[in-house]
């Protein structure tokens, strides 16, 4: 296993960051929020391979690899947060510290938006601080990491 290698996942449509809802996700696209995970993985001694995916297997699929290849995940399952057992239960397999992170504060928008199936299986949830949340994902990561 890399003991340097953090897999960020993003889920469906954080493909359109930047032009879907800027109201709700801010006008940072994909690469800008990855951006700021880098810089902060590389501050740590980090590295960073990242998945965008609109399908939930493809998602199950990169999370079982992860567990030979990578050290810890961090995780924005978009929609998948609210009813994607599939990946709960991928993410339960992992080995490695694991943070969901949310742009927006799902605990303060629709009702359906309130139950997390990835958060009973997660160290820790990071959300409504928009790209800052990946920068505290890491350093949870990181933290973690030299605690093991």
């Amino acid at each position: 296993m890399s003991t340097r290698t953090v897999m960020v996942l993003s889920g469906p449509n954080l493909n359109l960051l930047g032009e879907r809802e800027p109201e709700v996700y801010g006008a940072n696209t994909l690469d800008d929020h990855l951006a700021v995970a880098r810089e902060a993985a590389t501050i740590h001694g980090l590295e960073i391979d990242h998945l965008q995916s609109n399908h939930e297997g493809e998602l199950v699929d990169a999370i079982q690899a992860a567990r030979t290849d990578c050290a810890a995940i961090v995780i924005n399952p978009g929609a998948f947060t609210h009813y994607a057992w599939a990946i709960h239960d991928a993410l339960a397999a992992f080995d490695g510290p694991i943070i969901e992170v949310h742009l927006s504060n799902p605990a303060a928008r629709e009702p359906w938006r309130h139950t997390s199936v990835v958060a009973p299986v997660a160290a820790g949830t990071i959300a409504g601080f928009g790209s800052d949340g990946y920068r505290l994902a890491i350093d949870a990561v990181a933290a973690l990491l030299a605690s093991a």
